[in-house]
C-alpha cells in the first residue's frame, strides 16, 4: 500500500517574502497540507485505491480520499512552483509563445488568470492547464478539484481558499494574486508544459 508523506519544500519557510510570509507558509505547509497527508493515508487502507499513484487517486475517487488526495495533488504544485521574488519574472521560450498564442499576450493572459481567480465564488483553485493538443486553457476548480480530473495537463496553479492568503493579505484576493507572479518558478512550469 502507498503511504503517501509530506513533500519536501525546495526553499525555506522565509524565501518567499514579502509575496507569501514566513507564517503562511508554515501554516499553509505545516498545518493544512500535513492534514491532508495524514487524513489520506488514515482513509486509503481497503478502500481499492490504497496502490495507485496520487494522480490516478485524484482521478478515481469519491468523497474524502478525493477530496484529500486532491489537496496533496495541488499542494504539491502550487509549492513546488515558487522561487525566490523576482521583478519582471515571466516566462520565455515556447511556453511564452503559446501563451500569446493563446491569450494575446502575457499581459493579458495575467489579467485573465487573476480575474478567474478573484471571480471564483468560495474556497478553491484556478489552474493553467494544456488540453490534449497542447493548447492552453484557463480552469476554475472548486474545493479540491483537479483539471487532471477532466483530461488536461496542469502547469500553474493559484490557491484561493483564504488560508493560503488571509494573514498576509486578510480580504484582498486579488492583492495576494498579482503578487504570486514575482515568485513563479517559470522553469518548472516549463517542465510540466513538455512532459
Amino acid at each position: 500500500m502507498n503511504k503517501f508523506e509530506l513533500m519536501v519544500l525546495p526553499y525555506a519557510h522565509e524565501a518567499l517574502e514579502p509575496v507569501i510570509s514566513r507564517e503562511t507558509i508554515a501554516f499553509h505547509y505545516e498545518k493544512h497540507l500535513a492534514t491532508y497527508v495524514n487524513n489520506l493515508n488514515a482513509l486509503l487502507p481497503r478502500s481499492g485505491l490504497e496502490d495507485l499513484p496520487l494522480a490516478e487517486i485524484v482521478k478515481q475517487a469519491k468523497g474524502g480520499i478525493a477530496n484529500n488526495a486532491g489537496q496533496i495533488m495541488n499542494h504539491e504544485m502550487y509549492f513546488g512552483q515558487f522561487r525566490k521574488p523576482q521583478e519582471n519574472n515571466m516566462p520565455d521560450g515556447e511556453l511564452l509563445e503559446a501563451i500569446d498564442e493563446t491569450f494575446g499576450s502575457f499581459a493579458k493572459f495575467k489579467e485573465e488568470f487573476v480575474k478567474a481567480g478573484t471571480t471564483l465564488f468560495g474556497s478553491g483553485w484556478v489552474w493553467l492547464s494544456a488540453k490534449e493538443d497542447g493548447s492552453l486553457v484557463i480552469t476554475q476548480e472548486t474545493n479540491a478539484a483537479n483539471p487532471v480530473q477532466h483530461g488536461l495537463r496542469p502547469l500553474l496553479t493559484f490557491d484561493v481558499w483564504e488560508h493560503a492568503y488571509y494573514l498576509d493579505y486578510q480580504n484582498r484576493r486579488a492583492d495576494h494574486l498579482a503578487a504570486l507572479w514575482d515568485i513563479i518558478d517559470w522553469d518548472i512550469v516549463e517542465k510540466r508544459a513538455t512532459r
